[in-house]
């Protein structure tokens, strides 16, 4: 190997010393930040000031001839192990009374995810499981909230069991259902009612940037500083009505489940040697494959609730089965024509969100690349 080869490496590595002391004394200063946050109610996502910061460093970084991409892929990188670093602080309190939130199914993962937040926002936690809930009127006696994360064959049915609850205590699911849930709710408590849907799985690091949808029910004003609270964990909140929420989701959650579950069931019939389709994969396909895995990684019984949670996500499958095969058809034909076609139509259908979707999987797809074994 060449002296000057040599030489540039060590150079080299003496600038990564300096990157690394430079992040080194960034974290130091998002961990202050974080202690400021806590005692004044910040939320630890602030979108303005992200937004800002992004603007400013990508034109510092054209002045200075480095590429946008890159700069704006480390920024990003370091953002996210900021919010892991602030989420370990405690958070704001917001209920300012006395009282406990109690949370039905605390000891589920979704449950513990939560009793851990409220904790560090100060609250006082309690949980009923399916060995406790002979004790239910005691443990919601003094309740300022009260959370049902339970499988959602069973929400309806464990709200319905609940005792009668403190006049001003909120009452709240988190199913990934929402319209039978809220009648349940309201119909079981005369007092504040708001159904809640976090858009994420309890293996998050933390709430930063992470959506929750809200569905009103009664007394919003009453319930506003749950939501406030969620808020400062850096949440997204996103209001809508159950019955546009359980639209959404039919697309969201149960056709793309149920799409994944099939394709997965294929690969398995077909038995598809998976080393040699990861070895041979594009990170798009890597990425779609990882996504397919991921599903039969996790509970069965959570994935057959959501997909067969309602009428209208069985129907909307259908369709979604009469289209495929339609499209099947169209191909057995080899009718390029006609499959140009459809396709021209569902471009113009998508309008400038498939330009905006192109441009936001790139990123995804660099990130999979890199991390190719």
């Amino acid at each position: 190997m060449s002296t000057e080869l040599l030489a540039l490496r060590d150079k080299i590595d003496e600038v990564d010393q300096s990157i690394l002391s430079l992040i080194a004394k960034r974290l130091a200063l998002v961990a202050e930040v974080g202690e400021v946050k806590s005692k004044h109610g910040i939320p630890i996502y602030d979108p303005k000031r992200e937004a800002d910061m992004l603007t400013k460093r990508r034109q510092e970084a054209e002045k200075q001839g480095v590429s946008l991409a890159l700069i704006e892929d480390i920024l990003r990188r370091l953002m996210r192990e900021s919010y892991i670093s602030e989420n370990d602080k405690g958070f704001k309190k917001v209920y300012t009374g006395q009282g406990s939130v109690v949370i039905v199914g605390g000891n589920g993962q979704m449950g513990r995810l939560f009793a851990r937040l409220f904790t560090l926002s100060g609250y006082q936690v309690k949980t009923l499981g399916s060995k406790t809930m002979h004790q239910a009127a005691e443990v919601v006696a003094d309740a300022i909230a009260v959370i049902v994360t339970v499988p959602i064959n069973k929400t309806c049915e464990i709200i319905k069991q609940l005792p009668p609850l403190p006049k001003d205590c909120i009452l709240t699911d988190f199913t990934s259902i929402k319209t039978k849930p809220l009648k349940a709710m309201l119909d079981k408590h005369q007092g504040p009612v708001v159904g809640l849907h976090p858009m994420f799985g309890p293996d998050v690091p933390n709430l930063a940037k992470q959506i929750i949808v809200y569905c009103d029910g009664r007394e919003q004003a009453k319930y506003q500083w749950l939501i406030e609270q969620i808020r400062i964990w850096g949440a997204n909140l996103c209001a809508i009505t159950p019955k546009e929420h359980d639209k959404c989701m039919s697309f969201i959650q149960a056709l793309r489940h149920f799409t994944s579950f099939s394709y997965g069931v294929n690969l398995q019939r077909e038995q598809a040697d998976l080393e040699q389709l990861i070895a041979l994969s594009s990170p798009i396909y890597r990425l779609e494959l990882m996504m397919v895995g991921r599903l039969f990684a996790q509970d069965p019984e959570l994935y057959a609730d959501i997909i067969m949670a309602s009428d209208d996500n069985i129907e909307l499958i259908k369709r979604y089965y009469e289209c495929f095969g339609e499209m099947v058809n169209l191909i057995e034909q080899r009718d390029k024509t006609k499959f140009i076609k459809n396709f021209n139509e569902v471009t113009q259908w998508f309008g400038s969100y498939a330009n905006r979707f192109i441009k936001e999987s790139q990123g995804l797809l660099k990130f999979a690349n890199d991390n190719r074994e």
